[in-house]
């Protein structure tokens, strides 16, 4: 496996050849986690991408196309790609854990003294719990996986076993009507 050429790995690790795997990760897993845990900066997270990155290179179907360039640079895009979806994973998931209610009912209590703003910070709070009520089941679920699990559109529809279409029309509908009913309550 040593004397051939990534290409050529890479097309056998496509046809689920692990050895050509091995030495592909050989080959690149210092590159990839170098290029993680600068973007990182934190080495947990930077093993984590490491292993995603190759457990792409394992599933992909489209694979590395030498007549667009080095399989050097294509692992990085890979890489880079992989750590972008990571960063926003792991910011919606801060931004749940950050805005758990009753944490965010004592920050809003205990970090600003001024009263007004804590009341209206509260009640648009309590407005946006309540704007659920008109959601269907499958709405709200769709709100949870896109805004606070990180899933793409296209992810959705792949775990739902639904048309990307049904999907998009389910959000524009849910917003829709998230919309109407917050602005009905701005307004009265």
């Amino acid at each position: 496996m040593r004397n051939r050429t990534d290409g050529e790995l890479m097309k056998l690790v496509m046809g689920k050849n692990h050895l050509a795997l091995e030495e592909l990760y050989d080959r690149y897993a210092k590159l990839v986690y170098s290029f993680a845990l600068k973007s990182m900066k934190e080495e947990q997270a930077a093993r984590e991408i490491v292993q995603l990155v190759f457990t792409r290179l394992w599933t992909t179907e489209k694979g590395f196309d030498a007549s667009k360039g080095a399989f050097v640079n294509w692992v990085i895009t890979v890489t880079r790609n992989i750590t972008i979806d990571y960063l926003r994973q792991k910011r919606k998931l801060d931004q749940v854990i950050r805005f758990e209610p009753k944490e965010w009912e004592n920050e809003l209590v205990s970090g600003d003294p001024d009263p007004d703003l804590i009341m209206t910070r509260k009640w648009i709070g309590e407005q946006i719990h309540e704007a659920y009520v008109h959601l269907s089941e499958s709405q709200i679920q769709l709100i949870d996986m896109m805004y606070w699990q990180g899933y793409s559109l296209s992810e959705i529809a792949t775990r739902m076993n639904e048309p990307l279409g049904t999907i998009k029309s389910r959000l524009h509908q849910c917003l829709k009507i998230l919309r109407k009913h917050l602005t009905a309550v701005r307004e009265g």
